[in-house]
């Protein structure tokens, strides 16, 4: 039985529209904080919905969280596809943003419009996310006149981890802080509808904000943003691995489903799951209502076969059949 029947099959939702790029921007402007995090299936999405959390951005990181990889660089167009649609699915209320993956974008303008395109129509994305500054400004610009809408990224850009030799903090010196601020504005002036600030002191947040009307979401770029983004996995305490300095864990899950898998595999190795009450019988383990409905025979709907007519053209009668054989006899 599914649990997310409150979604369509083609990743559309029921209960009226998600939060709009026009909403964002409101709350940005009334000074209301934005709560983004990242999702990758439906349930994760069903989960962080009812959370009330405002947007929902299927991030290339999906590569290192879900897929197990060193890093984003990896992640395909149709990985982000695919969970771009399981995310749809899940969630109802959020805000929904694609990122395009590593070489996605880079290669030309018509490149970027055609494979954002997809991940619009195919992926049911509301919008889309690239890094990069004031070199991908045209191409922001592109895509916006072609009416999708782009989030902009700035500070550290996971996807150049290589050419960076690592996971490295942005803006530390007085020229490269100028730059990221740069950077925030040629992505607005060229279109943008919000930017992600990632790993910059919290002055360098605090000067992008300044510069931009654009609502700015951080991560690890300090509070002076307009709302804060965390990896789904990370937020939940879903990640054994050593965090970075920025996240903060507001749950335990990995440490409470490792204990779930315990005592599961206790259970069944000392026989005492399932028990009597999750088998299927005519009598023991059954509840009182489904006792009584099988007494009773309540809810039980007897299929009779059909009445075959001879107007149905696929069922010839028996005079159809003899007229038939004097013809082609």
């Amino acid at each position: 039985m599914s649990t997310l029947r409150e979604s369509t099959p083609d990743g559309g939702r029921v209960g009226g529209p998600a939060l709009s790029v026009r909403d964002l921007q409101k709350k940005r402007n009334g000074g209301k904080p934005i709560v983004m995090s990242t999702a990758y299936d439906a349930l994760f999405a069903r989960m962080l919905d009812e959370a009330d959390v405002d947007v929902l951005l299927v991030g290339d990181s999906l590569g290192m969280v879900v897929q197990g990889r060193e890093d984003t660089v990896g992640v395909t167009l149709e990985d982000v596809i695919y969970h771009c649609r399981c995310v749809a699915r899940g969630r109802k209320r959020a805000h929904l943003v694609a990122d395009m993956p590593f070489m996605s974008y880079q290669v030309s303008e018509a490149q970027a419009l055609q494979n954002a395109a997809r991940l619009v129509q195919e992926g049911h994305a509301q919008s889309v996310k690239l890094e990069g500054g004031r070199e991908m400004a045209p191409t922001v610009s592109r895509l916006v006149n072609a009416g999708i809408a782009v989030m902009g990224h700035v500070g550290l850009h996971p996807q150049k981890v290589h050419q960076l030799g690592g996971f490295r903090v942005q803006g530390k010196t007085e020229e490269s802080a100028r730059a990221v601020v740069q950077d925030a504005v040629a992505l607005e002036q060229a279109g943008a509808y919000a930017l992600v600030i990632e790993a910059v002191p919290q002055d360098v947040a605090q000067a992008v904000h300044r510069a931009v009307q654009i609502p700015v979401i951080g991560i690890g770029a300090g509070p002076h943003c307009d709302g804060q983004v965390l990896v789904c996995y990370d937020l939940l305490g879903l990640n054994p691995s050593r965090a970075p300095k920025f996240v903060r864990a507001f749950g335990e899950l990995f440490t409470s489903g490792v204990n779930a898998a315990r005592q599961y595999a206790q259970a069944v190795r000392t026989r005492a799951f399932p028990e009597a009450v999750h088998c299927y019988g005519k009598g023991e383990g059954k509840d009182a209502s489904a006792q009584d409905a099988a007494t009773k025979g309540a809810n039980v709907v007897t299929l009779e076969p059909p009445t075959i007519h001879s107007r149905h053209r696929d069922v010839p009668s028996e005079g159809e059949v003899k007229r038939r054989d004097q013809v082609f006899g």
